[in-house]
């Protein structure tokens, strides 16, 4: 079966059905208006032919006979006779007066005057068209019987042309105003339809594009501040992340790549150079060097293997009361050495008490060796990093602060972002941050970052305690 557009199916569902509507609106009107013409003028006709039965009855009761002479007086002398004919109607059935003065021949057929013979009330009507095709309505009233009357009905005869007339002309207003509502209608509706269709074609176009991989297209903003139009910004803001996004996995896939093959490169040489020298010294220093590249190459696809566990939501953590206290002071431990090597001052004052949390001590271990790696690789030499710790009635902070080059403004929201790396000529292959951003929120806490180009950055670590971390969960435990 072919695909049916929008405007195919408004047609169809509502244009067709409001013309189907207004035709038996216009036809039963039609009928409406003639059964109410035809009702009013068979009522008139009747009455006038029971006022003139009334005086020849009359006539009889009074004089117990009448001039025939005076009878045709008084019909020639009909005073409607512009607007109808009267007939006086003989005991044999034939037209014996006429108010026009013209009587019809003698096989003149009159049906309403057999059904007023044959009806209890005495009254018959009858529609039909004259020897001239004219459209006719003929009312006959019968009179009592009377002895010696040669009169037994009155018929009344009128013509329905200008009462078809009235009834056309009322119609044909009624269907060209329907014929002009349906115009209305649609070119309304094509209008209406033509700015829904026409995005949503750009839409499927753009998107088309987006599967190909050409993420450079935009549409066309609409006019309307609708529904149409705010779906062609939300499009636009997809297109912008997807662009981004895509950049970004771009930049990412240049710089691991650049990041693996520096180690393997220096592995492969070294490698090599033990091989052929056979030197204990060179032995020693290869070694040393391919130990701390393999250590290098391993942390990296952790990292990764990490991002994508977390991407993918298989991240358990082994939740335990931790003292991060303790995970925190392991972590400078591991960095002291080689923040003397960069010739960078690492500041930091261990807390006397213990804190305790409710956490994963792998993953906030993790965290804090993210951080300050970052802290010392961006640094500048000669610079400092330190690091303090403000604990609260419910929430511990741990702040890890360099001097070194900061970001600029238009990145600081970005560094948080996976793939995303504000300096490419420094290693690391730029999801360490959004590792431990998203570790951090599996542990309930916040990860803040604030920043000025060419002076430092601050990274603030912000934990619930463990009493409040349970309060957390047994609030979450309740809602589910």
């Amino acid at each position: 079966m072919g695909k049916r557009s929008i405007a195919t199916r408004w047609f169809v569902n509502s244009f067709a059905v409001v013309a189907v509507i207004l035709i038996i609106v216009d036809v039963a009107l039609f009928f409406m208006l003639r059964a109410y013409y035809y009702s009013a003028v068979g009522n008139f006709l009747q009455s006038e032919a029971g006022i003139v039965a009334g005086v020849l009855t009359r006539y009889y009761e009074n004089a117990g006979s009448v001039d025939p002479n005076e009878i045709r007086r008084s019909i020639e002398e009909f005073d409607k006779k512009n607007k109808m004919e009267l007939m006086a109607i003989n005991t044999a059935g034939q037209v014996a007066l006429t108010s026009s003065g013209f009587s019809p021949h003698g096989s003149y057929d009159m049906p309403d005057y057999r059904a007023a013979r044959e009806s209890v009330s005495g009254v018959g009507e009858y529609i039909g068209r004259g020897g001239s095709s004219e459209k006719y309505m003929a009312v006959t009233v019968t009179l009592p019987s009377t002895q010696g009357s040669d009169f037994n009905a009155i018929r009344m005869v009128a013509s329905l042309e200008q009462v078809d007339a009235q009834i056309y002309t009322i119609t044909l207003a009624v269907g060209g105003l329907s014929i002009a509502t349906l115009l209305l209608l649609l070119f309304l509706g094509l209008y209406f339809i033509q700015s829904i269709v026409s995005p949503l074609r750009q839409i499927g176009n753009t998107a088309r594009r987006f599967a190909g991989g050409d993420f450079s297209v935009r549409i066309n903003q609409t006019k309307h501040e609708d529904e149409i139009g705010e779906l062609c910004r939300v499009f636009n803001d997809m297109a912008d992340e997807l662009e981004s996004s895509e950049q970004m996995k771009n930049d990412f896939i240049s710089s691991v790549s650049h990041e693996l093959r520096t180690p393997l490169t220096a592995i492969k040489g070294w490698s090599e150079t033990v091989l052929e020298l056979q030197d204990g010294d060179t032995t020693e220093k290869g070694m040393r060097v391919i130990i701390a590249e393999t250590e290098r190459l391993t942390g990296m696809v952790e990292e990764l293997l990490d991002f994508s566990r977390i991407q993918s939501g298989r991240f358990p953590l082994q939740m335990t009361n931790i003292d991060i206290i303790a995970e925190l002071t392991d972590a400078v431990m591991v960095y002291t050495e080689r923040a003397n090597r960069e010739g960078i001052s690492l500041n930091y004052e261990k807390p006397v008490a213990s804190v305790y949390i409710m956490g994963d001590s792998n993953r906030i271990r993790q965290v804090f060796i993210n951080i300050i790696d970052n802290a010392i690789k961006y640094g500048r030499k000669g610079g400092s990093v330190t690091i303090y710790t403000d604990t609260g009635e419910k929430f511990i902070t741990i702040t890890i602060e360099d001097n070194g080059c900061g970001i600029s403004k238009s990145d600081l929201p970005k560094v948080k972002t996976k793939f995303f790396k504000a300096n490419h000529t420094k290693r690391g292959s730029g999801i360490g941050l959004a590792v431990s951003n998203e570790l951090v929120a599996m542990h309930m806490g916040r990860l803040d970052i604030e920043s000025e180009f060419g002076e430092g950055t601050a990274i603030k670590i912000t934990l619930p305690l463990a009493e409040r971390n349970a309060e957390v969960l047994n609030e979450q435990l309740t809602i589910m």
